[in-house]
């Protein structure tokens, strides 16, 4: 049993560890995001793309790339804690950060079987031509009604400032 701390792969690592999956026959699956305070959603998220395949590998988000794309305000948690809680999940197999502020080069370097993301990204799937072009296909996870870091933020923020 691989522990957490091995599930975090550095990003010049991916490429062999890649072949070699391959080299096994294994539907390697590719899903990415910010991961910032862990709910629900999230992890039906997750689980819906390791169902997919035989091995899930998650890309997060550098602090500063979620920065760029959510604000000043966030992270609430830092790359290396939102690596590590993600690497300690079951249904993870491994975990790589990277700091553009979308996953495309990312994805052209793994080249996963599988791309998933959440279907209200239908719209645009960052690194989809990649993934398609070498056989793979995209699949659209469904969403858990309600659940959104946002709205968890927002949740807390409503709880504290009422006391």
């Amino acid at each position: 049993m691989r522990t957490a701390d091995s599930k975090v792969i550095a990003r010049d690592a991916l490429p062999a560890e890649r072949a070699r999956l391959k080299d096994e026959g294994k539907t390697v699956v590719f899903t990415n995001g910010c991961f910032d305070i862990l709910h629900s959603g999230h992890i039906s998220y997750l689980t819906f793309a390791r169902q997919q395949g035989d091995v899930l590998m998650v890309g997060v988000n550098s602090d500063r790339s979620v920065k760029q794309g959510k604000g000043d305000q966030r992270p609430v948690n830092g790359q290396d804690e939102r690596a590590t809680v993600l690497a300690a999940l079951e249904c993870v197999d491994y975990v790589v950060l990277f700091d553009e502020d979308e996953p495309a080069p990312l994805i052209a370097e793994i080249i996963p079987d599988v791309l998933v993301k959440g279907e209200d990204w239908a719209h645009y799937v960052s690194g989809r031509e990649v993934v398609e072009q070498h056989g793979g296909k995209v699949v659209l996870a469904p969403l858990v009604e309600g659940r959104s870091t946002t709205n968890t933020i927002q949740r807390i923020r409503e709880v504290y400032t009422a006391e």
